[in-house]
């Protein structure tokens, strides 16, 4: 039962964090915002030690105290996959 309980927490935690990403155009979008440029600046430096050990590294954008993400994995097309959803999760997770 503790087992199933933790599938629900993670499939409901799962689906929050979809609706934050937008599957568009055959990217995973996003956008964040900072108080100042160097918590932006902060964030990415984050993400960036992340997409480097998970090998799946993000195109993204910064201006100011904003961030924007798309990913879409090149090896697979430039089409979304599992590889974007677990980047996307793990950013989230660096974000909170």
């Amino acid at each position: 039962m503790i087992f199933l309980n933790k599938i629900r927490n993670f499939n409901t935690l799962q689906k929050k964090i979809n609706t934050m990403w937008k599957e568009e155009n055959n990217k995973l979008q996003r956008s964040f915002e900072f108080q100042d440029f160097s918590e932006a600046f902060a964030f990415m430096t984050r993400v960036a030690l992340l997409a480097e050990k998970m090998n799946h590294h993000p195109h993204w954008t910064n201006e100011y105290n904003k961030v924007e993400f798309s990913l879409s994995t090149h090896d697979a097309g430039n089409i979304v996959t599992e590889k974007d959803h677990k980047l996307a999760d793990a950013i989230e997770k660096i974000y909170k």
